[in-house]
Order: structure tokens, then C-alpha cells, then sequence
């Protein structure tokens, strides 16, 4: 039977890992949860530690400090290539994705290598965001697919499913990003290595408690990535 892994980065999410682990679990079979978190201090690890006694389907990497969530889920990355995981899934811990989805991820992974849960595949599918951060996203979606020429309409979201021969196929010490344009990175990159990939509609609510994670800093990495990514591919140099 195949193996998909659901990386969860965490910091400061101890109201929400108790509820999403076992929400995540009950969706398949083959599921099994990987959280890394960033020292916490709510107690986020400690709370997993408690939920993995006796159920081998959880699994916790816990770093020093706060080191972004691009490293997080490259760190996750390794851990399900190297314990022999056939899908790896990435999503929130605060309830803005969905697990009800991760079965059509599963689904449309067997015929796919990248499957991108998208808010705008479909009209305009988020919910609770205030207008100007939802203005904000829309554009930037629009940006970067007119820079990038990648035919995706969803291209900075985090809910998404890869194949593994994917995540092995791309250079992870070489991917630079750590906000959310390491979204775009990773999907601009398995696009130009000729993969596969299919946008299905997802439903976007904001958390439902905790603090966002959104910064000036993010946005700027997210508007410059997308002009290095194409001058990468332009000179041939994308790894």
C-alpha cells in the first residue's frame, strides 16, 4: 500500500495541533503526519509528543529555533525520502486547509505529480480575509503567472500534494525561498522539469485561532523570487 506523509509546520499552534492530527489521520489509511516545529514556546511539541504515544502514524521533528516555514517543509521533505514515503502532502495547522480535501489530493495524485489546491481555480474561494489581503494575494497570483509564464492560477498556496520522485528530482539545498514564495519555487521548479501538474478547487477559511504568520518582509520575497526564477531558467541554471 502506498505511504503519503502530511507535513504540518508549526509555531505557536498548541490550540490547533490537538484538533487537526487526529482530523488529518481519519481521512486514509495510508496517511501518516509529520509536524516540525520551531521551539514553540505554547508547548505545540509537547502537545504532539502526547498524541504520538502508541500511534506510529505520528511523527514530530523539532528544531532549535524559529527558521521559517520553506526550511520547515524542506526538513519534512528529506524525512519522507529517506523513511520511503510514495506522497507527501503540505498544509496549515490552523484549519485554512481543509483535511476533508486530502483524499482528493490522494485521488488526483495517481494520475498527476503535483496537485495544487487552488482558491481562484474557481471564482474566488476564500473566506474571513479582509479585503485588502485578499486583493493582495489575487494580484499576486496574477504576477506571477504573467512573469513566470507557469499556467497554474494558484501558485503561492500552501495546501498541495507531491509525488516524491518530484522533491527528488529537485535540488533541495538549492531552493532559497522561506515564505511563501517557496511555494512558487517549488512549483515553478517541478513545472520546468516537465511534471505534471493539475489545480483542484479548495475552499481557503482564515484561522480559526492564533496569530498570522503574513509579513512586509514575505511579500518582498515573494515579488522578487518570481523575476530569479525566470532569469534561472532563462540562463539555464535552475536545479
Amino acid at each position: 500500500m502506498s505511504r503519503a506523509l502530511v507535513i504540518i509546520p508549526t509555531y505557536n499552534e498548541l490550540e490547533n495541533i490537538q484538533a487537526i492530527i487526529p482530523e488529518v489521520l481519519q481521512q486514509d489509511p495510508r496517511i501518516e503526519v509529520l509536524v516540525v516545529d520551531d521551539n514553540s514556546p505554547d508547548g505545540t511539541a509537547a502537545s504532539v509528543q502526547d498524541l504520538m504515544h502508541g500511534n506510529p502514524r505520528i511523527h514530530l521533528l523539532q528544531r532549535e529555533r524559529k527558521m521559517g516555514l520553506g526550511t520547515a517543509y524542506v526538513a519534512g521533505f528529506r524525512f519522507a525520502i529517506q523513511e520511503g514515503f510514495d506522497f507527501v502532502c503540505e498544509m496549515d495547522a490552523d484549519f485554512s486547509h481543509d483535511p476533508k480535501v486530502l483524499p482528493e489530493f490522494l485521488k488526483n495524485i495517481a494520475d498527476y505529480d503535483l496537485i495544487l489546491g487552488s482558491r481562484y481555480i474557481k471564482g474566488v474561494n476564500v473566506i474571513n480575509w479582509p479585503m485588502k489581503r485578499l486583493l493582495l494575494s489575487y494580484f499576486a497570483n496574477q504576477y506571477t503567472r504573467i512573469i513566470t509564464g507557469m499556467p497554474v492560477k494558484d501558485s503561492t498556496g500552501g495546501f498541495k500534494c507531491f509525488r516524491v520522485d518530484v522533491l527528488k528530482a529537485i535540488n533541495l539545498e538549492a531552493v532559497r525561498s522561506n515564505g511563501y514564495a517557496f511555494q512558487i519555487e517549488m512549483s515553478f521548479k517541478a513545472w520546468k522539469k516537465g511534471f505534471r501538474i493539475h489545480e483542484i478547487p479548495i475552499i481557503f477559511m482564515d484561522r480559526r485561532v492564533g496569530v498570522s504568520k503574513m509579513s512586509k518582509k514575505i511579500v518582498r520575497e515573494a515579488v522578487t523570487m518570481v523575476w530569479w526564477l525566470r532569469l534561472q531558467a532563462i540562463l539555464r541554471m535552475l536545479k
